[in-house]
């Protein structure tokens, strides 16, 4: 038999080339892993004080997203483009950008093994890999998803087009949104998608024919009472229904229906027509970090000390965002509150220094109504920190505003390249000094 050997020759020096790729060995003082928003706008800043090999950003996406504009493209004032630049556009130049994905963390080794196969050493670790979408975990939902029908979601830049087009042609019935049993990144987007529904509906003299539906499986509307308070007396002066407790366990998209337990009596199901179905798929941290004991609480989140971020057992890790067992509020501006606390501690302990600085438990989450915003901010005891010297728990329209074109361009052009550290300051100077 005639044998190529040539052919042959170059099969064996690509395989042990790819072999070689594969088992490829890197090192670093800093690792990044996540490229994220709280992982990037951290990069920036250690790219200002680190050389290029000194710091590694573990990611593998082409494009990093502005997630919190998701919400205004699933109601048709933005476009998907609008929220999207190349990942290696938004990294730090200053960095080494590994386009991979963790696979196992080995923490006591200082070392952490990709999907491709590389390992990595680090002297110090920032775990930034945020939450994954778990649509798989609803029977029915990635199937409709993948189908057109009258079934979308916000959360993905896969989907959220489609929840517009399922939003313009709705015109009787009932619009349904849901809220997951199950810790939730921006957990005040699934209701703000229902408010621009509602809002786009009324506009185009339809919202008399559909009847529209909020479903969270928590016990409350909303975490602060402050803004929950103006959020219940919105819900009902739109005619709004909310079912608090109330958890969607399963799409039957061919039938246009959703199958939705009680969670106070999960043997109690009850069946529900739709004629535009939003869900809010649950979420969990990705499955390499959770497995590992060493690094996660028994949620799966990476163990930190919610004022410091450093991990508890393992003084040379640190998390960021919504990864990490910190209890506030997973949203963007919680990360970039996060930032400056969690680069001065980790450039703490690289000096041989204890953390000092303490994270108060920040967030944010611009309550979109309609072309108006109610502006919520707090702390960790879900009291209110406001920013401005006014009654925030109201509808205002410069909110929104702030909200569509101020904070994207705050978002790429200053928390991207290291120079946004959340409001703080900013609040001190509007109430005078006084307050947090």
């Amino acid at each position: 038999m005639f044998v190529n050997i040539p052919k042959v020759l170059n099969t064996v020096v690509r395989q042990l080339s790819l072999t070689a790729s594969r088992n490829d060995k890197f090192s670093c003082k800093v690792l990044v892993v996540g490229g994220g928003s709280g992982g990037c706008a951290t990069a920036a800043k250690f790219s200002k004080i680190l050389n290029k090999n000194d710091l590694i950003v573990l990611e593998p996406s082409d494009y990093h997203y502005y997630q919190p504009l998701f919400t205004l493209i699933g109601g048709g004032a933005n476009k998907l483009e609008d929220s999207r630049k190349k990942e290696k556009d938004v990294l730090p130049t200053n960095c080494t950008w590994l386009r991979d994905k963790a696979l196992e963390y080995e923490p006591e080794k200082n070392t952490v093994r990709t999907e491709k196969g590389h390992t990595i050493e680090y002297d110090y670790m920032l775990v930034a890999t945020g939450l994954e979408l778990r649509y798989d975990k609803i029977p029915g939902l990635l199937q409709a998803l993948d189908k057109p029908t009258d079934v979308c979601s916000i959360y993905s830049p896969k989907y959220v087009s489609h929840t517009y087009e399922v939003l313009k042609k709705l015109e009787t019935g009932n619009a349904i949104f849901t809220f997951p049993n199950s810790p939730v990144k921006c957990p005040g987007a699934p209701q703000k998608i229902c408010y621009l529904t509602d809002h786009y509906l009324r506009k185009h003299n339809r919202r008399g024919n559909v009847k529209v539906t909020y479903n969270t499986s928590l016990p409350v509307i909303f975490g602060v009472k402050a803004y929950a308070d103006a959020l219940w007396k919105l819900c009902n002066e739109r005619d709004i229904n909310v079912n608090v407790r109330t958890n969607l366990v399963q799409v039957n998209a061919d039938k246009n229906e959703a199958i939705f337990e009680n969670l106070d009596k999960p043997e109690e199901k009850t069946t529900v027509k739709f004629n535009m179905l939003h869900v809010t798929p649950p979420m969990a941290t990705p499955e390499s970090l959770s497995k590992n004991k060493q690094l996660t609480n028994g949620a799966g989140f990476v163990d930190v000390n919610k004022d410091t971020m450093q991990h508890l057992n393992y003084k040379n890790v640190f998390a960021i965002g919504d990864c990490s067992s910190s209890p506030n509020s997973k949203t963007a501006a919680a990360a970039a509150a996060q930032t400056k606390v969690v680069f001065e501690n980790m450039n703490a302990v690289m000096k041989g220094d204890s953390p000092r600085l303490m994270y108060d438990g920040y967030a944010s989450c611009p309550l979109v109504t309609g072309d108006k915003c109610i502006l919520a901010e707090f702390d960790y005891d879900l009291k209110p920190l406001e920013t401005f010297p006014f009654n925030q728990a109201r509808e205002i329209r410069l909110m929104y505003i702030m909200k569509k074109y101020f904070m994207p361009t705050l978002y790429w052009k200053l928390m991207m390249n290291g120079y946004w550290n959340g409001p703080a300051m900013f609040r001190k100077l509007m109430h005078l000094g006084m307050g947090k």
